[in-house]
């Protein structure tokens, strides 16, 4: 049976395969990732059968989310050219569907333990969290998520992700979670609401999860603010009333900023009678539908340099983050241990220098030792009685490390998630005041000159990989133009 090394070890290779036929430029960035994983190993930061190159997909990921009935399997279907997803004016599933490109002559539904199993995908071991959050539930990844295949060529590439209907005061918390996931993994996400209900203000909880809760976010540029189906307007005397009253509800939220897109599909519109109102409907709608799929199709650009900066970010995290923050962990249960060590033996020391002095018999200057000749009788029992001071000593101390580790942890947890701090910050902890680690180390177990060469290295290689995409990607010379004119007049000579 291979081991979980070797396995990992696998899954890189693998990986290197598929990037040399996709994107030779992210070749070496799995070199990277083995860097990052060693320092991680030596850390207890990671488990030998797990790597950071498994936390995020190598595929473009688009999410769709949005509220029940907003039309997001209707625009998947059309972007598709397909009837791949049901569509309805009432919730028809209830899982999130990964639907992925297949060379195949159809498409083929998988069931839930295809991405949970395959680190390729997204949602892999999307079970655990399911789990975390709702107990028993992790065995139930199929009532979850799926898997579906399509063979359209707009998919070709790319990864799409199809949510059930989002309603903040209904849905359960591991759907939440899911939803969560999906939005940190992915590198474009389009959030649909439903024009023909007019009501935003009924949405609140709704809004402050796909808006509120992230526009603050660093990479909040991925995100598409979308109101669909706005064709059902087309017959109000003011349909721009209903684009105001949303408008007004995003801004509520805080999103004042950033494109808001207005569409409706073309397979299933409602007739706009007024010609005037139909044409700058339609103007308006074909303009946005081309921004959102430009945006779908560049998607392949945006996730190389996306996993270029996740690269980045672990070897930052682990230096500027995880480090710092348990190595004050470590300096709390140090000051801990030995303030209690001090005050345990340090009492005992002085009662035993007591007693030998005492026992002793000083007087003055002179000192009898006639108390030795006592001790002469009970000469063999001596190396026990050490024997035994010792392992008292030993216990004590030991049981002393042991609690002031556990009163440290809950502060630790508390930082860890405050901060948003990924990796197994608390294993590594309790590695580092196992019985043999020596309460005196001042520094993290593995955290030395050598790994701190190696996240140093990683970094510099992240500038080398956006230079070379960026080498793909522009020009801003226009030196690659001229050689090119000037070989052709060359050749014209």
């Amino acid at each position: 049976m291979p081991s979980a090394a070797s396995v990992v070890q696998q899954r890189l290779k693998n990986l290197e395969e598929h990037l040399e036929r996709e994107n030779p430029i992210l070749l070496r960035a799995v070199e990277s990732f083995r860097e990052l994983d060693q320092v991680a190993y030596d850390m207890f930061l990671l488990e030998s059968d797990e790597s950071y190159s498994n936390q995020i997909p190598w595929w473009p990921l688009i999410a769709v989310l949005g509220t029940f009935s907003a039309g997001k399997s209707t625009f998947i279907n059309h972007y598709l050219g397909e009837s791949l997803q049901r569509t309805g004016n009432q919730a028809v599933d209830d899982r999130f569907t990964v639907i992925c490109y297949s060379g195949g002559e159809s498409g083929q539904a998988l069931p839930g333990v295809a991405l949970d199993s395959d680190p390729r995908f997204p949602l892999y071991h999307i079970s655990g969290s399911i789990e975390e959050v709702a107990s028993g539930e992790g065995k139930r990844t199929d009532a979850y998520i799926q898997m579906q295949t399509c063979t359209s060529e707009h998919l070709r590439g790319r990864i799409l992700v199809d949510s059930p209907g989002f309603d903040a005061d209904a849905q359960r918390t591991a759907i939440l979670r899911i939803v969560d996931h999906i939005i940190d993994l992915s590198d474009l996400v389009l959030v649909f609401f439903d024009a023909r209900h007019p009501e935003p203000g009924a949405m609140r909880d709704t809004l402050k999860h796909l808006v509120a809760e992230t526009i603050r976010r660093p990479d909040s540029g991925k995100f598409l603010y979308i109101l669909n189906q706005i064709d059902a307007a087309g017959r109000e005397d003011n349909p721009e009333d209903v684009v105001a009253a949303w408008q007004r509800a995003l801004g509520e939220h805080g999103l004042t900023a950033g494109r808001f897109y207005t569409i409706y599909s073309p397979d299933v519109a409602v007739a706009i009678e007024d010609e005037n109102i139909r044409r700058r409907f339609e103007t308006k709608r074909d303009r946005d539908l081309t921004d959102i799929h430009a945006r779908m199709q560049n998607v392949e650009i945006e996730r190389a340099y996306r996993i270029v900066g996740a690269i980045e970010k672990t070897a930052k995290n682990i230096a500027e983050e995880t480090v710092p923050l348990l190595s004050q962990a470590l300096q709390r249960w140090r000051s801990r241990t030995l303030t209690v060590d001090a005050i345990v033996f340090v009492p005992l020391l002085v009662l035993f220098m007591l007693w030998s002095i005492n026992t002793g018999q000083w007087h003055g200057l002179s000192y009898d030792p006639a108390w030795l000749q006592g001790l002469s009788t009970i000469k063999g029992a001596v190396p026990v009685l050490v024997v035994a001071l010792v392992l008292a000593i030993g216990f004590v101390h030991f049981r002393i490390r042991r609690w002031a580790a556990n009163g440290v942890l809950p502060w630790l947890r508390q930082r860890v998630q405050a901060e948003g701090i990924r990796g197994k910050v608390v294993e590594a902890f309790i590695a580092n005041t196992r019985p043999l680690r020596s309460v005196l180390f001042a520094s993290p177990i593995g955290w030395h000159s050598a790994s701190q060469e190696r996240i140093n290295r990683v970094k510099l290689d992240c500038d080398t990989y956006i230079q070379k995409l960026n080498d793909q990607f522009t020009n801003p010379s226009g030196a690659a133009e001229v050689r090119k004119r000037a070989t052709a007049a060359a050749s014209a000579l």
